[in-house]
């Protein structure tokens, strides 16, 4: 009786074609090197894995750049590269405006508003941030995310301690459509994050002077 998991080897010769008769000890060889062979599965069909749908930055910028919603002449990078002023690892970081009122700031940095959208710049260089923080800005924009957090780490331990959280400090201050930034509550990240204030649109104004009760500037005769 054959035991289970043994696999029967049948070999048909074409016709005319001499077949040699095995010896027992050849029969014993093939079954040894046979032994760990698993038979395939019928009815089976094994399908390649699909890829993840990953939805990026880059991915959304080109869906707004058909949609004819960015402009690449407007929307060149002008985020520095050149020096900036350093900034220790655990430095608290705070900026905001002149007009910005500090009621509004106050509350930003005790984290009291919702956070809309986050940006992680962990293992990432200057270069690859100063592109991922343009872009993450520009997509806020588009999309009306007014409060932001971005994470991006300490950097004691790097050979240029503080060197990434100095340039995120200098770009936020240099891009138009922030309005104030500040280190994050702990439970965000601390001293290694930012909640990042953006400036509100044209249409966000309006709304808010006629839920204050003042007549529209756009219906104005």
């Amino acid at each position: 009786m054959k035991g289970p998991g043994h696999l029967d080897f049948r070999v048909f010769p074409f016709k005319g074609e001499h077949m040699s008769r095995e010896t027992p000890e050849d029969e014993k060889t093939f079954a040894d090197a046979m032994q760990d062979v698993q038979p395939l599965s019928r009815g089976k069909k094994v399908l390649p894995k699909s890829k993840p749908l990953v939805s990026t930055i880059a991915t959304e910028n080109r869906r707004l750049s058909a949609e004819g919603k960015l402009n690449p002449k407007e929307d060149e990078n002008y985020l520095t590269l050149a020096e900036v002023a350093a900034r220790e690892p655990l430095e608290y970081l705070e900026w905001k405006k002149v007009g910005v009122q500090n009621a509004v700031f106050e509350r930003l940095r005790k984290g009291l508003y919702e956070v809309d959208a986050t940006l992680d710049l962990h293992r990432k260089t200057v270069k690859e941030a100063r592109v991922l923080v343009y872009d993450f800005l520009g997509m806020s924009l588009k999309r009306r995310w007014r409060n932001l957090l971005i994470s991006h780490g300490k950097g004691e331990a790097s050979k240029t301690p503080g060197r990434l959280k100095s340039y995120l400090a200098a770009w936020l201050e240099q891009h138009e459509e922030v309005n104030a930034f500040c280190s994050a509550q702990r439970k965000r990240g601390g001293v290694g994050a930012v909640y990042v204030l953006l400036r509100k649109s044209p249409e966000e104004k309006e709304l808010n002077r006629e839920e204050h009760g003042f007549k529209s500037d756009y219906y104005q005769s």
